[in-house]
Formats: C-alpha cells, structure tokens, sequence
C-alpha cells in the first residue's frame, strides 16, 4: 500500500523536491562549470538531445556540452572513450559525470526522475519496440542499475570496431534487462539504495 503511494504520488514529490534542493546547492558548480566550457571552447554551454520519455512522447534532455557542435553529424549516436569529438574539459565532465546535472531541470519539469531507465534516442529504441513499450511506461531516470554497470561504458565501447554494432548487440540488451529488473523492484527504498550507490561510485 505505502509502496504504491509513492509510486503513484511521492516518487514525482521526492523527484521535484530533491531536483530543486539539488540546484541550488549545486548552482555555484554549475555557473563554474558553465564559465570553464564557455571559455574553453566559445560554444553553447547546454546540449541538448532528443530522448524517448514515458509514453514514447521526445523531450529534450539536457547535458553540459561535452563534445564539438554539430557532433551527432560527424559519427555515431553513442562515443568511446577516445572519440576525437570530446573537447578537452568534456573529458573530465564525462568521467566526473558532472555533465549530467542539468538533467535536474529535465526532473524539475518532470520529463524525467531522479531514478530510472536512461533516456534512449528513439534511433536505438526502435530495435526493441516491445522492450521499450514496457520500459516507457514509466518515466527515464538520472541513474538506475544499468547506469551503475556501465558508469564507464565509454571505455568499454573504446576497442570496439563497430561502435553502434556493440552498443545494440552487447551493451543495449544487457541495460534492458537491467531496465526491468528496476522496474520490478520500483520503491522508495530502492531509489535510495540506487542514489546513494551511484554517489559512491563516483565519489569511487
């Protein structure tokens, strides 16, 4: 009963309350990191990609820009650790994971939680349309089991001759299992775990 309360109408609660705690008290670090990509590189500050919501309804997901402008035009959808489209200070972004926390205003607004599938471009989500109409039944989320697993993906795709071949064969089918498996387990104190894990793992 509790479990289905918070599922119904805490988890979008805790999501709006925490995303706004988090910017403010983060809202130094974003400024700096916003002035160190704007020096570095003169270019837009904030990407934005097109993601797959619940519903299968796009929204666009908010990242601190980490590569060239234009980057999606120049090579696959997803990158290995030694794509030459990474600027310098993008490096040290992606491995902090510091390029990620605009997706607050992504929770914010309630486009996504704080906890739950990744968002997914709708390019890869097409090849399992009927993983993703289970998967998109809920919202995507900031971190979840699979973004703990493959928190280093880039380098795991780096060896890779065929970057989009191993992302959809290997890397793709193992997060969707690990998509449902959150989905089965879904609760507050499952979210608590998965934050505070993935905290440590980059603290780590």
């Amino acid at each position: 009963m509790q479990n289905n309360f918070y599922l119904q109408h805490g988890k979008r609660i805790f999501d709006f309350l925490a995303s706004l705690l988090g910017l403010v008290m983060l809202s130094p670090l974003l400024v700096i990191i916003a002035l160190c990509i704007r020096v570095s590189d003169k270019s837009p500050v904030i990407y934005r990609s097109r993601r797959l919501g619940q519903g299968w309804r796009t929204f666009n997901l908010l990242k601190f820009r980490t590569m060239v402008l234009n980057a999606e035009k120049a090579g696959p959808l997803v990158t290995k650790g030694d794509d030459p489209r990474i600027i310098p200070i993008g490096k040290f972004l992606r491995k902090t994971k510091l390029d990620e926390l605009p997706q607050l205003i992504n929770v914010l607004k309630g486009d996504m939680s704080l906890v739950g599938p990744r968002p997914e471009v709708e390019k890869y989500a097409s090849y399992f349309p009927e993983d993703y109409r289970e998967i998109l039944k809920i919202k995507p989320g900031i971190t979840d089991y699979a973004a703990i697993e493959y928190r280093d993906e880039e380098n795991l795709l780096k060896h890779s001759g065929d970057v989009e071949k191993t992302y959809l064969e290997k890397v793709l089918p193992a997060k969707i299992k690990l998509y449902k498996t959150y989905m089965r387990n879904m609760g507050f104190f499952a979210d608590i775990k998965i934050i505070l894990r993935t905290l440590l793992k980059i603290v780590r």
